[in-house]
């Protein structure tokens, strides 16, 4: 049986005189890789600003895991999320970076720290600060806040930003291992449909707060496959010598 994690029911969102989104209703599925597309400014961050309880909706409703209204909050707990630049203490250790975040969020147990730290691959880098971390380095220690409490959706905003071409395929590769070993559902959002091409079942398109369309990684494929335009003057010649 498919299971709905996130749903979208005729979202609209408003700031002052600015529609941010427009009527959006989208929904993703329990194993999914969901690629969120859409050029900077087409609402994708309002959308998981409203996700992920930063923000309300001018109008319609948010369900997670079945649950909307007052039991939202519940559910919230159950997502780990990265929303645009990530919030790192650069002064401090991996290690400690992710004890602040366990304290502030009341998750017992400091064993939580290790096994997100090892699963992004970071256990090893001791008394290295944030600061002195690559690029990559720190989108994976996000990422390994996000991690910590063992949640079962993952909310990723713009998190390939500003990677170089070996920080995105070790990125890459590890959402790709969480969701498959882990069984972690995840919406990734991008505005380069090349990436997520390698990562994404389904997509979701947002232009201008409206979403165009939800499509399977299949029938993308489908629609994008090279094809060939020739503009003749005679059709039967030209069937001819193609098909020869």
């Amino acid at each position: 049986m498919n299971v709905t994690v996130f749903e979208a029911i005729n979202i609209t969102k408003k700031y002052r005189n600015t529609l941010a989104l427009n009527q959006v209703s989208m929904s993703v599925m329990q194993g999914d890789i969901y690629g969120f597309i859409g050029e900077n400014g087409a609402g994708k961050t309002t959308m998981i600003r409203l996700l992920t309880g930063l923000a309300e909706p001018t109008t319609g409703k948010i369900a997670l895991f079945g649950e909307s209204n007052k039991k939202l909050a519940k559910q919230r707990e159950r997502i780990g999320c990265i929303i645009e630049s990530p919030s790192l203490y650069l002064d401090m250790t991996a290690y400690e970076n992710l004890e602040v975040q366990r304290l502030q969020r009341g998750i017992p147990g400091k064993g939580c720290i290790d096994n997100a730290l090892a699963l992004v691959g970071l256990k090893d880098t001791g008394k290295k600060k944030a600061k002195d971390f690559s690029l990559g380095m720190r989108q994976r220690l996000a990422l390994a806040i996000a991690l910590l409490g063992n949640p079962e959706f993952l909310v990723l905003d713009e998190p390939i930003n500003g990677l170089d071409p070996t920080g995105i395929i070790e990125l890459r590769n590890l959402l790709k291992r969480l969701n498959k070993e882990r069984g972690i559902t995840i919406l990734i959002s991008s505005h380069i449909l090349t990436e997520l091409h390698q990562l994404a079942n389904r997509y979701g398109i947002l232009h201008e707060g409206k979403l165009l369309q939800e499509i399977t990684a299949t029938e993308l494929d489908k629609r994008c496959k090279k094809h060939l335009l020739l503009q003749v003057n005679d059709v039967a010649a030209a069937s001819i010598a193609v098909s020869n």
